[in-house]
């Protein structure tokens, strides 16, 4: 009885099946951390005593002020919309620009305040409009075109084109024909701004393997550069009205191009002395957008721009 127990013990039996590992869950991918947001603040600053004062500041991204002609308010792009802003402070009021949209931080007011210039959709095309707004004008069929400069006596543009791939400074009449090529320099030429007294254009320029501005004749002829420090990349210059100063911002040197949201600091060049050096104004949390366009007050005593600051 023994035997024919066992032997049926034996069948009831599994079989050993050897202990296999446990699974290991499927890993999950750490949650990706949010983009920092930024402040964006609109400040004004007095050349003379460094004084700086806010003026609007918000949690959209806004860029690139511009001071009207007859001193009263700011103009400035926002999320593809122009918006005008008191110089004393108060609320944006949106410029009417038709059917135009898509505007980038590319726009500034005619000498005499009556048009503005503004770079928008398609691509970025420059248009001319009436200053309080209205049906724009095409300017550039070609694009994409960057406004940035206006000819003292208000009938030419001066504006960056990118053709074949290769960034550089056009001229055109503001009633519109055929643009002048003014530079050919290999790399990028950019932010070209008159002086006051027409016989300049300052740029910034990249063809000596650093971003340096430079200045030019109108026509392009007797190109000389300007600034000369190897720990800075100098970008968008901007004579004063009165022909004194010439602001600009400078980027670490080791930067490329002109991001947003980078330690820079403003400088300030004098015109009227010679063989002067720039001096640093002060440190700004900006980049892009803070100084992209003319911004100096009629009186030349004060420029805006725009810093940003990182939200807890």
């Amino acid at each position: 009885m023994v035997p024919r127990l066992l032997a049926s013990l034996c069948v009831a039996l599994p079989l050993h099946v050897a202990a296999q590992p446990p699974t290991p869950p499927t890993p999950v991918p750490p949650a990706a951390r949010p983009a920092p947001a930024y402040e964006s603040r609109l400040e004004i600053v007095d050349v003379a005593t460094g004084a700086r004062r806010i003026v609007h500041r918000g949690p959209i991204r806004f860029e690139a002020p511009n001071w009207s002609r007859d001193g009263r308010h700011l103009l400035i792009n926002q999320q593809g919309a122009l918006y005008r802003v008191p110089v004393e402070g108060g609320a944006l009021e949106k410029l009417d620009l038709g059917a135009v949209e898509g505007c980038n931080n590319d726009h500034g007011y005619s000498p005499d305040g009556r048009l503005l210039a503004i770079s928008c959709r398609p691509s970025s095309s420059v248009y001319v409009v009436a200053a309080a707004g209205g049906t724009p004008r095409l300017l550039t069929p070609q694009t994409p075109s960057y406004w940035h400069g206006w000819s003292p006596d208000g009938r030419t543009l001066a504006y960056v084109g990118n053709r074949n791939g290769d960034f550089d400074i056009y001229t055109m009449p503001v009633e519109g024909g055929p643009e002048t090529r003014l530079t050919t320099a290999p790399g990028l030429d950019d932010g070209p701004d008159y002086s006051p007294d027409g016989q300049w254009i300052y740029f910034n320029s990249v063809r000596t393997g650093a971003m340096r501005i430079w200045r030019m004749r109108p026509d392009g002829s007797d190109q000389q550069q300007v600034t000369v420090d190897p720990q800075y990349g100098d970008w968008f210059p901007h004579p004063s009205p009165d022909g004194r100063w010439l602001v600009f911002v400078s980027f670490d040197a080791t930067i490329e191009g002109h991001p947003a949201h980078k330690d820079v600091v403003l400088r300030l060049l004098p015109l009227d002395v010679p063989q002067a050096t720039p001096r640093v104004l002060f440190p700004v949390f900006g980049g892009q957008g803070t100084l992209n366009v003319p911004s100096w007050s009629p009186d030349s005593t004060r420029f805006a721009f725009v810093s940003y600051a990182p939200v807890p």
